[in-house]
């Protein structure tokens, strides 16, 4: 008869924990014991598990241990064992992972498991590639570059200058337009920002050229700095791009001031390059308010012109009118005639007074009667005669009348009138014109003159030293990076 206390089975081995926490009890163990471990478990665990899968020989080694019991069950007589059939050894059991429980178990801590240790690394074929990538491709050019700037590049010396254009715009103390101006939405392009074009422009570098040789001045250094010195077999284009290179122009658009920064391989040369760009600049703005004068005067002038040629040909058809009728005044000419008739007519009522006083006191056929009628048939013949040269019968010095030769005569009056005034006019728009020409005049002040370099500051060696290692550095990383990109997916 087997002891309850005893916790070897029937195999002589000990029983695993899974069955205990399973809470098989062996046999002969009271039945209130498995509710107890169930009631054990419960408070232990925060929530019911299921049990694991066990072996078969792993139940029956876990039935045959007893489970403690209580002062109670001990009254109780204790149940013979169940005899169970040990499992054959030849057959052997699967071990089943235990589930690991929700709460530690109270007991000693365990010691984690020590992972292997690494094993020792050692350079391999594309570690040797990198570096020699890295000393072909960083180190070698870097070196190169610190030994060109330090040995072959020559020191450059800067000239500055600074200049603006200035309008002399005076705004008149009546203007009918003026607000009128912000409405027309008609504003082009600056003068500040041609200008910061045209110095930019292969036409300036062809005026400099022909100026000062810019070839021979930028090429004075070659071929020993062949990076920053200008080759003199370069055309036109290259030299315009080698001028921008050395030509720095700075344009601030909020207040319109322009400043170059020239650089060349002597003071001299970059203090002349200097007033050279200036001279140029104040020509070509100098031209720009000439085109804008001629653009604002040429409506006038040709308004003008045209006016006069109107009246030079209303005065050339008066005199030839003048010449053809030998009259110069019609009008005094008419005037003339007008008072030999008046004259005609008064002697003829003293007449025709005088001869009725006669007939009075005299016979018809007196002489003195006869000579007084005769008087007024005289009087009244020159009176028709004067009167006949107003009318279409009469007939003037070439045989026209004289109402022909009046309105002839008043038509030329009117066409040289308005020619004349037509003239006037013109005039007056064409000076206003030219006073507004030149009043909204422009010129180039430079409020920066240019002066000599005492020292060179270009070009800046540590600097581009740092920038070009970089850059070489930045190719490296890039062209690593892809090799092992490409490198993981192959």
């Amino acid at each position: 008869m087997s002891n309850p206390n005893d916790t070897t089975n029937a195999t002589g081995r000990k029983p695993l924990p899974e069955a205990q926490s399973a809470g098989i009890a062996p046999e002969g163990a009271p039945r209130e014991a498995p509710q107890q471990s169930a009631t054990a478990r419960s408070v232990a665990r925060p929530f019911p598990a299921k049990a694991p899968i066990q072996n078969v020989s792993e139940l029956a080694r876990a039935s045959v241990r007893p489970l403690p019991s209580s002062p109670a069950s001990e009254t109780r007589s204790a149940p013979q064992p169940i005899p169970v059939k040990p499992v054959p050894a030849s057959v052997p059991a699967k071990p089943v992972p235990a589930r690991t429980p929700a709460m530690p178990p109270a007991g000693p801590a365990q010691t984690p498991p020590i992972r292997p240790t690494v094993a020792t690394s050692y350079a391999r074929r594309r570690h040797w590639f990198l570096l020699l990538t890295f000393l072909l491709l960083v180190v070698l050019p870097g070196a190169f570059w610190g030994w060109y700037l330090w040995t072959r590049a020559q020191d450059q010396y800067v000239s500055t200058v600074g200049f603006s254009v200035h309008k002399e715009e005076l705004s008149p103390a009546v203007d009918l337009l003026g607000g009128l101006a912000p409405l027309t939405g008609a504003a082009g392009a600056s003068d500040t920002d041609v200008l910061y074009e045209y110095i930019r422009s292969q036409d300036m570098v062809e005026r400099i050229d022909a100026e000062l040789d810019l070839r021979s001045r930028f090429s004075r250094d070659w071929p020993q700095d062949f990076i920053f010195a200008f080759d003199p077999k370069g055309h036109v284009e290259d030299l315009t791009d080698y001028w921008q290179w050395q030509v720095k122009v700075l344009y601030d658009t909020s207040s319109n001031l322009i400043t170059l920064n020239v650089h060349a391989f002597s003071p001299e040369d970059a203090q002349r390059i200097a007033a050279a760009a200036f001279q140029a600049s104040s020509d070509k703005i100098n031209a720009l308010s000439a085109i804008a004068r001629d653009d604002a005067t040429r409506l006038a002038k040709t308004e003008l012109e045209a006016a006069r040629d109107a009246v030079t040909q209303s005065r050339q058809a008066m005199t030839q009118f003048r010449m053809r009728t030998m009259i110069v005044d019609p009008e005094a000419d008419l005037t003339s005639q007008m008072g030999v008739l008046t004259g005609l007519q008064t002697q003829l009522a003293e007449a025709l007074v005088a001869h009725d006083v006669l007939t009075e006191t005299a016979k018809p056929d007196d002489h003195r009667v006869i000579k007084s009628q005769q008087r007024i048939d005289a009087l009244r013949n020159l009176i028709e005669t004067e009167r006949g040269k107003f009318g279409q019968q009469g007939k003037g010095p070439d045989g026209e009348s004289y109402s022909q030769l009046v309105a002839e005569y008043e038509k030329l009056m009117v066409d040289r009138e308005f020619a004349e005034g037509t003239y006037r006019t013109a005039r007056v728009a064409y000076e206003t014109a030219l006073a507004e020409a030149r009043r909204k005049s422009r010129y180039l002040a430079a409020h920066i003159e240019p002066k000599v370099a005492q020292s060179s500051v270009v070009p800046n060696r540590p600097w581009l030293l740092v920038v070009g290692l970089g850059l070489l550095l930045s190719v490296w990383s890039i062209l690593a990076l892809i090799y092992y990109s490409i490198r993981d997916r192959v």
